[in-house]
């Protein structure tokens, strides 16, 4: 390949990612500010805005440990173990990039709402699900499921059983070779799977729109919090919430680049 065709191929490569990313983000970021920065502050400090925020925070807290955890195991399982029935729990581990948001929030409503398999008997309990902080913890759970998953599998496949046999046979247990040996070892493609479970965690709207009911100062997450304003024509409310998300992301994708390169040099 040619230089010439090297830098068009760059140049057509910065112009697409220009126009779907760089340019949209940038207009956002204008319209934010615009107003002045007193405006956008007295926008992202009403009580709904910062209760959203506080949600959106306390779900990925709860969602983000949940699926590190089941990740971990689970990729254990995956790679370790010699049970049956993996490659099914291999397919239903991809479920969440196949399915649409939507349908997870239907489906819970179906299992845990008025009317469902589970719905009333948690009522009766005085369980809450639906319409409910578990209701979205439950959707945010499962449209983030697989990113840990699929990120220490194949470094637990790279790193072998080698050492870890070795402290078995130097008598130590199941525990200690985990946290000694095995975990030192996938700590950065689990520090990567925190942070892309985190970031999805923070942005999600199908599943929890359509679970959390939408209720101002209860159940409103920042990304509902921006469709509401953006439909009741509170632009400028929309613009300032949609940056607090934006910075947000930032914040995490500064996150996978420092993870990058630690990853790279270790």
């Amino acid at each position: 390949m040619t230089t010439r065709s090297r830098i068009s191929l760059r140049l057509i490569a910065f112009a697409y990612l220009g126009a779907i990313l760089v340019v949209p983000v940038g207009i956002v970021l204008y319209r934010t500010f615009e107003p002045g920065l007193g405006a956008v502050w007295a926008s992202v400090t009403t009580p709904a805005a910062v209760h959203a925020f506080y949600l959106t925070v306390l779900v990925a807290a709860i969602a983000v440990p949940l699926n590190t955890v089941f990740g971990v195991v689970t990729a254990m399982v995956l790679v370790r173990s010699k049970v049956r029935g993996k490659a099914i729990l291999n397919a239903l581990i991809d479920l969440p990039f196949a399915v649409s948001p939507v349908v997870v929030g239907l489906a819970l409503i179906l299992v845990y709402g008025r009317g469902g398999w589970f719905g009333d008997e948690l009522a009766d309990a005085g369980i809450r699900v639906v319409f409910s902080l578990p209701g979205i913890v439950l959707a945010t759970v499962f449209v983030s499921l697989p990113f840990v998953v699929r990120e220490v599998a194949p470094v637990l496949r790279e790193i072998g059983t080698e050492q870890e046999q070795a402290a078995s046979t130097l008598g130590a247990t199941g525990w200690q070779t985990f946290r000694r040996i095995t975990l030192p070892a996938i700590r950065w493609g689990l520090a990567y799977g925190v942070v892309l479970s985190t970031a999805r965690a923070l942005g999600e709207f199908g599943a929890v729109s359509v679970v959390s009911g939408k209720i101002s100062g209860e159940t409103e997450t920042m990304t509902l919090l921006v469709e509401k304003r953006f439909q009741n024509f509170d632009l400028a409310g929309a613009y300032a919430a949609s940056t607090v998300l934006a910075l947000l992301a930032l914040a995490t994708l500064l996150a996978m680049t420092l993870l990058d390169r630690k990853r790279d040099k270790n």
